[in-house]
């Protein structure tokens, strides 16, 4: 048996009819241009859309390393310029469409790169009884031995003999210096950067890597620092905050993003500091001073609500996943978990401590560990290197060669895990140009938007004195701007009723957009509350005031072929939208959702590829999404 097998084996407990039918894409990826936007050279004030990645990991991360993945971060931006590489199980990985605008390597700081010295023959490391383990042909060994470092990660105390601050330091330069190479100012930019891999152990098991994930990618504009920050300096991310706030006085400006809230056993938001203490204006200013963004979707699922906090939304159940770190429990809901309970948490903050804690950005990304980002449905390859390589393996096809699901009972990895990921996400925003500052500083005022893997383009402007005219005015973006703010804004009410400019356009290789929505949230009487508009409909349909819904557009997908209705469905939705519950008094926060008709799932896409049924256990089809950054109101009187 093979190392590359044995590894598998060992870590797997760990991880422990329609009518104008298509398939779904065009083949023109060319450049479409969003109102406002240029694709000249050079700033534009009305700023462009790019996409990104911003969570993504090489062999210089622990548990990328075991899996078997030795590509490295210039494999990564090789990847995110559109060339190929290698997945870990031997086949070809490349972008669907056009490359990315923008990346960051995001390796894991804890252990940076000691598992490769570990690998590698005549390094001190490699001396060590644990690294001959790790590597042996023995599963306990191999498992036990990675266990110790997931320990280790997860409650900050060193393994001191496995741990070598010089292959830290030697590592983290590394990867400083490939974001400095691929760094093609106005056509490409990368950052510096790496994941702060905070777990809380809440009912996690001892000795494993279980427990409320705390994960935070950091991520610098410019210079960076000799070291970065890990979980083995500490487990808590104010700590975090406070070394950023001093690498700030320093010179080296970042910002955090928390990331995979939904299995963060409801930490991630919760109304308390790490050690239970009261929330005060202090915490709130340093956290927003350190973290305005957070990624709301990724391959591990979709943070932005549940079904059980949001029970008027029809699409909360989108990208569930719930399953606490390598563990079978489930992450609470009710607590902490979700990036809408936050938002509506924060803005019942302010009124309590005058701050809001909460007042995030959104992006996504994807997490991958196999340095390429599996954004396409057609074309997935998930996440964890060679546990996961195979659609039978991720539980889209039967084990075994079987051709139907009779009977057939999924390995736990596959069952509980890998089957329910997702094909996500990007990171999208709003900047002059395409450079580290730009990009860096649209993070920072929250200009920011999340997808699911699509590329459409959405603007959100709020304001006063907008009117149904400006949507056709050439000048209309330049306009908001002067008039009102974009979303990641603060509007001061002056009470009158604020418009809201809603605008979404269409991927070209995705399928046609369904619906624009409106999610507010807001406090009355002391509790939270939150409502979902839709505020404009494809397909010539109107909402419905008594249930305030787009009708069905009639979209439809073939499962035979996963070819899709493209008569259906609209290239372009524009709206000027006012809250007809507006009240002058009220605190609120407005956020925009775009839909678009539906696709097959990528678990879909495998079965139909091995002529065998989808799992009956998963969606078949799925609604690709966007979910812009808020726009926060304040009621007049503030």
């Amino acid at each position: 048996m093979t190392r590359n097998l044995l590894v598998c084996v060992a870590l797997g407990a760990l991880v422990a009819g329609c009518t104008a039918i298509d398939d779904g894409n065009t083949s023109d990826d060319s450049e479409i241009l969003a109102p406002g936007e240029s694709s000249a050279e050079g700033a534009n004030p009305n700023r462009n859309v790019y996409f990104g990645d911003l969570h993504i990991h090489t062999r210089n991360s622990f548990d990328a390393y075991i899996f078997n993945v030795r590509t490295t971060p210039d494999d990564a931006y090789k990847f995110g310029l559109g060339e190929t590489v290698k997945h870990p199980a031997g086949y070809d990985l490349k972008l669907e469409g056009p490359p990315l605008d923008f990346m960051a390597v995001t390796d894991h700081a804890a252990y940076l790169g000691h598992l490769p010295a570990m690998d590698t023959e005549g390094t001190e490391l490699s001396k060590l009884d644990m690294a001959k383990d790790m590597f042996s042909d023995d599963n306990d060994k191999i498992l036990a031995a990675f266990q110790l470092i997931g320990g280790s990660i997860r409650n900050g105390v060193k393994i001191e003999e496995a741990f070598d601050p010089k292959v830290t330091a030697s590592v983290w330069k590394d990867t400083i210096d490939a974001a400095d190479k691929y760094y093609k100012p106005g056509k490409f930019t990368t950052f510096a950067a790496y994941e702060y891999t905070a777990v809380r152990v809440t009912r996690g098991e001892e000795g494993g890597f279980a427990g409320g994930n705390l994960h935070r990618n950091v991520v610098f504009r410019g210079s960076a620092p000799d070291m970065p920050f890990s979980t083995l300096d500490s487990t808590n991310p104010e700590d975090l905050w406070t070394w950023m706030d001093e690498q700030r006085e320093a010179g080296n400006e970042s910002l955090a993003m928390p990331h995979n809230s939904n299995v963060s056993d409801g930490e991630m938001f919760k109304m308390e500091t790490y050690d239970g203490a009261p929330l005060t204006k202090e915490y709130a200013e340093q956290r927003m001073r350190n973290e305005p963004i957070v990624e709301m979707t990724q391959v591990k699922g979709t943070s932005e609500t549940h079904p059980s906090l949001s029970p008027n939304d029809e699409w909360a159940d989108f990208g569930i996943y719930d399953k606490l770190l390598s563990s079978p429990v489930a992450s609470k809901t009710d607590t902490g978990d979700y990036v809408r309970q936050a938002l509506a948490n924060g803005v019942k903050l302010m009124e309590t401590i005058g701050v809001n804690p909460f007042a995030f950005g959104l992006i996504g990304s994807s997490d991958t560990h196999v340095v390429g980002g599996s954004f396409d449905e057609k074309n997935f390859w998930s996440k964890v290197g060679i546990l996961d390589a195979s659609p039978e393996q991720r539980g889209s096809v039967p084990p075994g060669g079987a051709k139907t699901w009779e009977g057939v009972k999924l390995d736990p990895n596959a069952d509980l895990w890998f089957s329910r990921w997702g094909a996500s996400g990007f990171a999208a925003v709003w900047a002059e140009e395409n450079t580290r500052e730009s990009i860096f500083d649209a993070m920072r005022r929250k200009e920011t938007y999340a997808t699911t893997g699509t590329r459409l383009k959405v603007r959100f402007f709020g304001g006063f004195g907008f009117n149904e005219a400006m949507l056709d005015d050439p000048e209309m973006v330049s306009k908001a701007y002067a008039n009102g703010v974009p979303m990641g804004g603060d509007l001061i009410g002056n009470g009158e009723a604020p418009s809201f400019l809603v605008w979404a356009l269409r991927d070209p290789m995705s399928a046609p957009l369904q619906r624009l929505q409106v999610v507010k949230v807001w406090v009355e009487g002391g509790q939270t509350k939150e409502k979902l508009f839709d505020v404009a409909c494809s397909d010539g349909g109107t909402v419905d005031p008594a249930t305030g819904r787009c009708p069905d557009n009639g979209a439809k997908v073939d499962l035979s072929n996963c070819a899709i209705s493209q008569d259906k469905g609209a290239p372009e939705l524009k709206t000027m939208w006012t809250d007809p519950e507006y009240k002058s008094d009220q605190r609120a926060s407005y956020y925009v959702r775009v839909l678009e008709n539906p696709v097959c799932r990528w678990s879909t896409w495998d079965a139909l590829r091995a002529n065998v049924p989808p799992n009956p256990k998963l969606p078949k089809t799925i609604q690709e999404r966007a979910w812009t950054s808020p726009i926060w109101l304040a009621p007049s009187e503030a």
